[in-house]
């Protein structure tokens, strides 16, 4: 192209072409002796030391340098890993689908090869100026393929049990509790059809059965059909069958696995039945618990915890009593009624509280003018004070994060627990007494019935200051009996009344201030409609935020075409959620997506370091997923 300009400018282009020809054509003879001087004296180490040997060996072996490009392989890695194609001088990456990063030093590393698992073990080795890495590939896939076939047929333990059954066929007719059995068992039945297990009848509402883990998996998917296909099912035409199930999966032995499921057992049936549970490395999974739990008539159970509860206390020293942090009618409530039953049998009995941090002081200094005595002792003073042969009552709560003290209850050698609430999964596993009720209206109403079976003093009766706290905590859990209200309940309120209770005066704890009940309204103005929940974000700054906020929540519920109520609110970093509703969405279970618990109709939840806006969209989040699962 020069040459058409000027013969001088073609003649120096075509010189420079070719020095620069030559020198690339130099550049390469140099470089490919030094590569094949490098292959060379590889060759030569690898002779001198194992080479022999490892292409004698009967599973792929490769040699790669330090910049991971692979210098010699046997055999039988030419014929299994590339499959004829010649690898040499290509980086491992690129001929492998394996990362050199977990190969350094001595690392190992798994990969799939042509369809064959292989465990990858790396050798470094360094001599003179030779530094390289011997990779041994050992085929692991008949080992894993029956591995997986060992996982697969675990056999595991699985309990069913028919919810309050006793209760519920006590007023049906035989024919009626023939048809129920029937289409109980064939949907049982039918529920280990397709699989390889068995199921063993061992009571008129226990089913034991075993069932292998390829066809468990299975079941777990689909969350567990047979819950909703069970409330098909009617005894007498009106009462729908529940199951509780557990399942003791992930056991080694069988042993074990029936010890898990009665685990998961207890855990389903005291979070109100009608649930699956199975306990995973992080704790437990649920499915199902739509349903709200059936109360239970008889009171042998209440019997007997009060008999022994009454020997525990007669045993020990001082007698002290706590609820949850930020406690309210329920807590102290039912704090102050076994106090006053414990006084009664000649026992030191004291109350530990938080009063900067509780939503009843008004009962506590009711209580505090009526007795007159040192009821009352905060958790620091109580913690000094508890000795060794002294008794720990906790009510109201169960959950070790909740409780007003972790302290105290951490000193405390022995523990008795009373609370209504769904069973969570951090909940207090020492007690000696664990008096767990989830149908139960109020911790109130469960103290109410244990006092009545105290075998007190002839004239004995509890003062009418402690029948009225108990009666204050039954009518805030049910909101003046209409949420949670059973037959029993309505029967210890008469009881409380029989004891000298004054309506009126309990009435007198829930009145608010004026400023409060303006707050109220705030919150309620502010809220908005979302799938059929009202929502109320709003950042008020008050003392009482805790009382009037869960009030606000009860408010929006009146609204029309309103099923569930949540109000969002802050106090320090935190986020809290109070959540309410009638039944038709169970509030429990939006809330423990979020870290929380409760009940059905009544739950809440705190979430540290977000603020209100962030808290409203993972709210709505949850809504949407606990909406999409009722769906399906």
């Amino acid at each position: 192209m020069l040459s058409r300009y000027s013969s001088a400018a073609g003649l120096f282009g075509l010189t420079a072409a070719v020095l620069l020809a030559g020198s690339v054509i130099v550049l390469l003879i140099v470089q490919s002796r030094t590569t094949a001087r490098h292959i060379a004296r590889m060759s030569a180490q690898l002779d001198s030391s194992a080479a022999q040997y490892m292409n004698a060996l009967p599973e792929p072996v490769a040699v790669i340098d330090g910049n991971n490009v692979l210098v010699w392989y046997n055999q039988v890695f030419s014929e299994k890993i590339g499959l004829g194609t010649d690898l040499y001088g290509m980086e491992l990456e690129s001929a492998v689908n394996i990362s050199t990063k977990a190969l350094t030093g001595n690392g190992t590393a798994s990969c799939t090869i042509n369809g064959s698992h292989y465990r990858v073990t790396a050798a470094p080795f360094n001599e003179q100026e030779i530094s390289f890495r011997i990779l041994r590939f050992s085929d692991e896939t008949q080992y894993l393929t029956l591995l997986k076939k060992a996982e697969e047929s675990q056999p595991n333990v699985i309990i069913l049990t028919i919810d309050n059954y006793d209760e519920i066929m006590q007023n049906a007719k035989e024919s009626e509790k023939a048809q129920a059995s029937v289409e109980t068992e064939q949907l049982i039945e039918k529920f280990m059809s397709g699989t390889n297990g068995f199921i063993k009848k061992t009571s008129a509402n226990v089913f034991y059965a075993v069932m292998e883990n390829r066809y468990l998996d299975q079941i777990v998917r689909e969350k567990f059909k047979i819950l909703d296909a069970a409330r098909n099912i009617r005894i007498a035409s009106k009462y729908p069958l529940t199951f509780s199930i557990g399942v003791g999966q992930g056991a080694s032995t069988l042993a074990e696995s029936e010890q898990l499921a009665r685990q998961c057992l207890d855990m389903a049936l005291g979070r109100g039945g009608d649930q699956a549970v199975l306990k995973t490395k992080n704790g437990y999974s649920f499915f199902g618990g739509v349903s709200g739990g059936v109360e239970k008539k008889s009171r042998a159970k209440t019997r007997i915890i009060a008999n022994a509860l009454q020997d525990l206390i007669m045993n020990s020293g001082r007698i002290y009593l706590m609820g949850h942090r930020f406690g309210d009618l329920d807590s102290v409530g039912a704090a102050c009624g076994l106090a006053g039953a414990v006084r009664l049998m000649g026992k030191e009995a004291y109350i530990a509280v938080n009063r900067q941090k509780n939503l009843a002081t008004n009962l506590i200094d009711i209580v505090e003018e009526h007795t007159g005595a040192e009821l009352f002792v905060t958790p620091d003073e109580a913690e000094a004070a508890i000795a060794p042969g002294d008794l720990l009552i906790i009510s109201d709560t169960h959950n070790k994060d909740y409780i007003e003290s972790r302290e105290l209850y951490e000193k405390a050698k022995t523990v008795v627990v009373i609370d209504h609430h769904r069973k969570t999964v951090n909940f207090i596993d020492n007690a000696v007494i664990f008096h767990h009720e989830p149908y139960a209206s109020s911790a109130c109403e469960m103290v109410t019935e244990l006092i009545q079976y105290f075998r007190l003093e002839p004239g004995s009766k509890l003062e009418p200051v402690f029948a009225e706290a108990l009666l204050s905590g039954i009518m805030l859990d049910t909101k003046s009996f209409v949420m949670r209200t059973g037959v029993r309940t309505f029967e210890a309120a008469a009881h409380l009344k029989k004891l000298g209770a004054d309506t009126v005066a309990v009435k007198l704890l829930f009145s608010n201030s004026f400023d409060s009940y303006r707050r109220k309204t705030q919150i309620v103005a502010a809220a908005d409609i979302y799938s059929k929940c009202a929502i109320a974000a709003v950042d008020l700054k008050s003392d009482d935020i805790r009382l009037v906020a869960p009030q606000a929540a009860d408010e929006l519920l009146n609204i029309t075409d309103v099923d569930a109520s949540f109000v969002i609110y802050k106090t320090g970093s935190i986020a809290n959620i109070s959540a309410r509703s009638f039944g038709a969405i169970n509030v429990q279970v939006i809330m423990e997506e979020l870290g929380g618990g409760g009940h059905q109709t009544m739950a809440a939840t705190q979430i540290d370091g977000i603020s209100i806006q962030e808290a409203k969209k993972l709210l709505k989040e949850a809504i949407d997923k606990r909406t999409a699962e009722t769906a399906e």
